[in-house]
């Protein structure tokens, strides 16, 4: 780089967005991809700015996803919802929060929902995953929530 200019743009370069949701996994040299939204988002989902503390440490995104069953999904039935194919499993909010760093996370998408909350873990490969923090909305017939992408080494 010659100089200043040059710098700042191969900074602005390599730090766009991509634009995507996908996940790959190096260590099994496929790459999958979740969805997260097919309806619309609730406003306050929107507003959250808080990260989830991983070896990425990336943003909470909004989630949004017709459903029509009248409780919450279960491991199969969510990972259905998403077109994965790989492992899905529930955790409980002590093992997904033990600090309680993600209390705002969990009331906001617990007020979007029916007062309860659900964590999903989409593993990608042995150290990249995805949490889900998910509410059933009956009356919109959709689950909606909050999910961050995780790198754990």
């Amino acid at each position: 780089m010659s100089d200043d200019a040059s710098y700042g743009n191969f900074l602005d370069q390599a730090n766009q967005d991509t634009g995507t949701s996908k996940v790959s996994s190096k260590t099994g040299g496929e790459s999958a991809t979740t969805k997260a939204v097919n309806t619309d988002v609730p406003s306050s989902l929107e507003k959250i700015d808080q990260y989830y503390t991983s070896d990425a440490d990336e943003p909470f995104e909004p989630v949004s996803l017709k459903w029509e069953g009248g409780n919450m999904p279960s491991k199969n039935e969510f990972k259905e919802l998403l077109g994965h194919k790989a492992e899905v499993s529930t955790l409980s909010m002590k093992d997904f929060d033990p600090a309680g760093k993600y209390q705002e996370v969990v009331k906001v998408v617990e007020k979007e929902g029916d007062g309860t909350a659900r964590v999903f873990r989409v593993h990608h490969g042995k150290t990249r995953a995805e949490y889900y923090v998910v509410s059933l909305d009956k009356k919109g017939k959709k689950i909606v929530g909050l999910k961050a992408k995780a790198v754990e080494s």
